[in-house]
């Protein structure tokens, strides 16, 4: 987490309208701030703001973005503040902020949780134990499916009732309001899990994008989070769905060494641990039934091709020159057929 770097052209912040806002919010005199950006992740925008000598971090919606509500930078400053005290991995958010005149968007300001985010090679100095790391990653998780969700606070992030349908149904609009090229096999997916809409398998906050890069662990001790970055997804909906995605992410070496040398992919550790593994932990953690879980496996494998997708979209259209977004269409094919494939195993 402490790798940043200097901010891609055209996703610069324009620092004296922050300081002015920081200055209002705080009542207080804001000096010498310093602005740089966390380059990983592709879709909204992170940046590290360090002024009077402490450090935070600043998140706001990517350039030329076309889906608004995924992006919704108030939503995601609730959820956060809905989980401060109830759930420890989740950064405190601290200030909002809706006035474009600031910096161009919507914005929030949370504290800064240092740690590792494990993004292809192994970072520490010792070797892993995968199981260990793994195990904490999966319990993290099952924790999180476990909030009570009676809450006044966190009642109102989601409609639980239908979850799975407005899912499977919502991600295949998306799908085909973005779509670029003919994949075939992510059509025969559409109709395949719409076919097969699984009843509500009960309620809990969902994260909707657990992933390991979306997790900072502890350098001392790998196997403890530090904290779960990205919620702009989370609400309230279905705990194996959460999974679903979270498998569709780990890939295997039958993959391919391109999906498996990917830069946010914890390679060493999916070589290690297969996702029977995750899913046999999480029903140890959780006391859930996976006994369909193939069915949320292909689904957050679709659903992670839908976002690839809509990323390529804004660079195709030119909404976004990130170079890195220039490839996608292809991982979009890649977890098509990846998908298509568990629909007959």
């Amino acid at each position: 987490m402490s790798e940043t770097r200097k901010i891609r052209k055209g996703e610069e912040i324009e620092i004296g309208p922050l300081r002015e806002f920081l200055e209002r919010e705080l009542g207080s005199t804001v000096n010498e701030v310093e602005i740089r950006q966390f380059p990983a992740g592709s879709s909204n925008l992170t940046y590290l703001v360090e002024f009077n000598g402490k450090e935070f971090v600043l998140r706001r919606p990517p350039f030329g973005n076309r889906v608004a509500t995924a992006h919704d930078m108030s939503r995601e400053f609730r959820v956060l503040t809905a989980l401060n005290g109830v759930y420890a991995p989740a950064p405190k958010p601290l200030l909002f902020c809706d006035d474009p005149s600031v910096i161009g968007s919507d914005f929030y300001l949370m504290e800064r949780r240092d740690g590792v985010v494990v993004r292809g090679d192994w970072p520490f100095k010792t070797e892993p134990d995968p199981k260990k790391v793994v195990a904490g990653f999966v319990r993290n998780l099952a924790d999180l499916h476990a909030i009570d969700t009676g809450s006044e606070a966190l009642g109102g992030l989601g409609k639980p009732d239908g979850y799975a349908e407005r899912q499977v149904v919502g991600w295949s609009e998306r799908y085909r309001k973005a779509r670029t090229d003919e994949w075939p096999d992510i059509e025969n997916v559409i109709g395949w899990l719409n076919e097969r809409i699984p009843d509500d398998d009960g309620s809990s906050v969902v994260h909707n994008d657990y992933k390991f890069d979306n997790v900072v662990l502890d350098p001392e001790n790998p196997a403890r989070l530090v904290a779960v970055l990205d919620w702009e997804m989370a609400t309230i909906g279905s705990p194996l769905m959460d999974l679903g995605t979270t498998l569709g992410y780990w890939m295997s070496p039958v993959s391919g060494d391109e999906l498996m040398s990917m830069p946010f992919n914890p390679r060493v550790l999916m070589e290690s641990v297969s996702r029977e593994e995750i899913a046999e932990l999480y029903a140890e953690f959780s006391g859930r039934d996976v006994s369909n879980i193939s069915y949320y496996y292909v689904f957050g494998t679709f659903k992670i091709a839908v976002i690839a997708q809509q990323i390529y979209y804004r660079y195709a259209k030119g909404k976004t020159k990130d170079r890195r977004f220039a490839q996608f269409n292809r991982f979009v094919g890649a977890l098509g057929r990846i998908a298509k494939k568990a629909t007959a195993d």
